[in-house]
């Protein structure tokens, strides 16, 4: 009986077989990368907003302080976002009659809360309090970035969970003293991790339990 493939059938077989598993690792690989990516979390873009806000106009340049406006950030698992009457106190004076406010001047009028779209917006699975972060000493520039000097806020942070890990496998890296929490141009020490082991004690912070899943997911 003649037969029936030729002799490189057998090796065009394997590389079909190993070129097919390598190309299967490769798309993995490459929606992995993605998944991570800048381009696929939208890290530093902007989103729209009802009100071009920027943080940079009125943080670094009027020199507002955080709490202004989020005014539960120290005592709630929530920074707050800050109503209509809160913006009205003084755009009731300044740029009362500008165009671009007028989505403010509308919401005022109307009852209606502006609408902002959540530049940081966690998942429904994941626990975190604003709140005991700033009592333990962690900054506001650690996670949102240098919102002083953003025309438009933009995410600094991914948020992935091992970046979380990062922060409370050593917790003492990121620290700082309690009245440095709010200014955004606080620079750590070079001898970071020495202060940080003091503030941990003056601010009893305690690694045990940080890095338990029930931490962040209940």
């Amino acid at each position: 009986m003649p037969q029936l493939f030729k002799r490189r059938a057998n090796a065009i077989a394997n590389a079909t077989i190993m070129g097919g598993g390598l190309i299967f690792l490769g798309a993995c690989g490459v929606v992995f990368a993605l998944g991570r990516s800048d381009y696929w979390t939208r890290k530093e873009e902007a989103p729209a907003q009802p009100v071009p806000f920027s943080h940079e106009h009125h943080v670094a340049g009027l020199g507002i302080d955080c709490r202004y406006c989020h005014t539960s950030v120290e005592k709630s698992s929530f920074a707050g976002m800050p109503p209509t009457e809160t913006c009205m106190t003084c755009h009731s004076q300044v740029w009362k009659g500008a165009p671009v406010l007028q989505p403010v001047r509308d919401s005022l009028q109307y009852g209606r809360p502006l609408r902002w779209t959540r530049v940081y917006d966690l998942p429904d699975y994941v626990y975190f309090d604003h709140s005991i972060h700033v009592d333990k000493g962690i900054g506001c520039a650690s996670c949102h970035g240098r919102v002083d000097q953003m025309p438009m806020t933009w995410e600094t942070q991914p948020l992935y969970m091992r970046w979380c890990l990062d922060c409370h496998r050593q917790p003492e890296m990121h620290l700082r003293p309690l009245d440095e929490v709010f200014n955004l141009a606080y620079a750590s020490p070079q001898n970071q991790f020495l202060v940080g082991r003091t503030l941990e004690e003056q601010n009893h912070v305690h690694h045990e339990g940080l890095t338990d899943c029930y931490t962040c997911h209940r």
